[in-house]
């Protein structure tokens, strides 16, 4: 009603420059005539902003102007989703809890011994304890021209790796994981297209590949713990992986036994890299220090753990993909593919 008043005294001052039909002054009184002006632009504010989010014209002006007062209607669930989703942390810990419009949250995962599990990158599922009986020594005897080839361009790869190295053994393995974590990765990818393309089961290799390259990567996350890689030696393993990743790529594509050759090589170059490691630690040459927290819940090892029971048991990890590679390419020296032979699942 008091709109309906305020938007006839309106018309009728605009019609008769101020006056009434009786023709005296009807806002003769200065706050008389603030009050009906402003309550009028006010209305005719909000008759405009109505227009305009009927015709799409105010959303244009949002874009336009991101410091403008008003916000369209639709705009206020999403900045109080913002607002609830923000971090917040629990009391007594110092743990950040998330929480989430969608309701996804982790349940309470706790140790054997109730205490908390605090890695979000495995779960205590994932951990297991390595095979330390695993023969170290086996080597593949290369037979034919495929074999020879991967074996000679292995031995070619680990000339410039000792050349920079030398004998830092914490920055070599940490260049060798990011390097060894990539063969699974491409073998499960590719191998999981061909399941999906030929309508096939892949006998469980995908998810050994996978498994495979998971653990190279947990590899890599132990020993960033221990080693701090300098800004080149960073730079060195963005080269390395970018090329090292598409050319076992391509070679993936036009033989799968040599890849997987190539890998059996490598993981035996890697044994004798950790051999090595782990004669400097024992002659004091490097500091036996305790193991990362990181290793200890993955791998199972007891809470006094050094650096010489990590390096054990990686070196452990690193003779079983040497066995499964191995074992990939024989079957497909064979004419066989690998979906055929059971994959050996369940090593992690």
């Amino acid at each position: 009603m008091n709109r309906f008043i305020d938007r006839s005294v309106l018309r009728r001052c605009l019609i008769n420059n101020g006056r009434n039909f009786t023709g005296k002054n009807m806002l003769q009184s200065p706050e008389l005539m603030d009050a009906v002006v402003v309550s009028n632009l006010r209305l005719f504010s909000q008759t405009v902003m109505d227009r305009d989010q009927d015709f799409g014209k105010f959303k244009w002006r949002r874009m336009m102007s991101s410091g403008s007062a008003a916000e369209p209607a639709s705009k206020a669930p999403a900045v109080k989703q913002d607002e609830a989703g923000t971090e917040k942390k629990e009391e007594g810990g110092g743990q950040v809890v998330l929480s989430s419009y969608w309701g996804i949250s982790r349940s309470k995962i706790t140790r054997e011994d109730g205490t908390e599990w605090p890695w979000n990158c495995f779960m205590p599922w994932d951990s297991y304890q390595a095979d330390l009986s695993i023969d170290l020594s086996k080597h593949h005897v290369p037979k034919n021209f495929v074999d020879k080839f991967a074996f000679r361009t292995v031995k070619l790869l680990r000339i410039p790796t000792d050349l920079f190295f030398q004998r830092r053994y914490g920055c070599r393995a940490m260049m060798l994981e990011t390097v060894a974590a990539v063969p699974g990765m491409v073998g499960g990818m590719l191998l999981h297209l061909r399941s999906l393309r030929k309508f096939q089961q892949s006998g469980g290799w995908i998810k050994a590949l996978l498994e495979e390259a998971e653990n190279e990567r947990m590899h890599l996350m132990t020993m960033v713990e221990l080693v701090q890689p300098k800004w080149y030696e960073r730079l060195l393993v963005l080269t390395v992986q970018g090329v090292f990743f598409n050319m076992f790529f391509v070679v993936y594509i036009l033989s799968p036994k040599l890849a997987h050759r190539i890998v059996g090589y490598l993981e035996e170059e890697a044994i004798h890299s950790y051999t090595e490691y782990l004669k400097d630690i024992e002659r004091g040459a490097i500091e036996n220090v305790p193991a990362p927290a990181i290793a200890i819940d993955y791998w199972r090892l007891p809470k006094d753990s050094t650096l010489k029971d990590v390096i054990t048991v990686i070196r452990a990890d690193e003779a079983h993909h040497r066995d499964v590679n191995h074992f990939a390419s024989d079957i497909h020296f064979q004419g066989k593919e690998l979906r055929e032979a059971p994959a050996p699942i369940g090593y992690h």
